[in-house]
């Protein structure tokens, strides 16, 4: 299929199998694509979502609609939507660690932030060598339990998602490793954004989502340092924000800006090579996998949840 999905595909009419939304670019994306598994809309009427976590142990979502200033929970039962935690620090993205604690982004107090058990925050970080950090916007954890977040301001750039303020610190990727102080580990970056682990943990994956630039890049990962940078895919015309990988280590981003035979999902093998694209009908912010066997693919989009099953298990 080329070009725009037809109005009706998101009305209440059924989709005809295999789900038209669904492209392959490249055989190998071909089985990680469930014949008769299609893109369904979970809810709609938010402002902006990003940061989507999967709460296994709790059969739930939990993700952000940073303009509204709350954290959202969607219960996989029930498919409700309720308030998680509101205000949220105008929270972007999120992640859990290895104690099952949620991480969060915050624009509004510039930090990175732990919910403990009890429901109190823990701030985790707040600022480098004696300044304020810009606005944290993703979070992944790493395979030593190291902290890695971006920094690249977009909640101080207005007061629609957090509060305008002038940057003191460049844009940065930073990593908080357990017991030791915060440090930057890329400044290379204009607008560093999404990033995700490889399966074995040796690589890194880094949005750079400015405009003269667009690409993920890609970091080998030596005693918890980066090395060896390198651009691994172009996101031309467009740009991506959230990124994931898969157990075989295809990275499946969320991308928007390039228009409606665009935006969605845009998957790459581990060679760089694009080979599949789930169209959405709004520009997406960001993606993780849910389920009891890590194979549906919720994504979060403008004001909307899509999900879609596949044949293939995140990380």
């Amino acid at each position: 299929m080329t070009g725009p999905l037809p109005p009706e595909r998101w009305s209440d009419a059924p989709t005809r199998y295999p789900d038209i939304a669904v492209k392959i670019l490249d055989p190998r994306f071909g089985a990680l694509r469930l014949f008769n598994a299609a893109v369904e809309r979970l809810a709609t009427g938010f402002r902006w979502v990003e940061g989507p976590v999967w709460f296994g142990d709790h059969g739930c979502l939990v993700f952000s609609d940073i303009p509204s200033d709350r954290l959202l929970r969607w219960d996989a039962v029930t498919g409700k939507v309720s308030v998680f935690r509101s205000p949220a620090g105008f929270a972007n993205g999120n992640a859990r660690d290895a104690q099952g604690r949620l991480i969060t982004c915050e624009h509004l107090g510039r930090r990175l932030t732990r919910t403990e058990y009890d429901g109190s925050l823990t701030v985790l970080a707040d600022g480098y060598q004696g300044k304020p950090l810009n606005a944290p916007s993703d979070v992944a954890l790493g395979p030593d339990g190291s902290v890695w977040f971006t920094d690249p301001g977009h909640g101080i750039m207005n007061d629609y998602e957090g509060r305008r303020a002038t940057a003191e610190l460049p844009t940065a990727v930073y990593r908080l490793a357990p017991g030791h102080a915060l440090e930057q580990a890329v400044t290379s970056l204009v607008h560093p954004n999404g990033l995700c682990f490889s399966p074995d943990g040796l690589r890194l994956y880094v949005v750079d989502s400015a405009p003269e630039s667009r690409n993920i890049h890609v970091f080998d990962l030596d005693g918890g340092r980066l090395v060896g940078g390198r651009t691994f895919a172009s996101l031309e015309p467009g740009t991506a924000d959230g990124i994931r990988c898969d157990v075989h280590g295809n990275v499946w981003a969320a991308t928007g800006g390039g228009g409606e035979d665009y935006d969605g999902v845009h998957v790459f093998a581990s060679d760089g090579t694009r080979i599949g694209q789930i169209l959405l009908p709004e520009i997406s912010s960001n993606l993780c996998f849910a389920g009891p066997a890590r194979n549906r693919l919720i994504v979060t989009a403008s004001q909307s949840l899509y999900a879609i099953y596949l044949n293939t298990a995140g990380l």
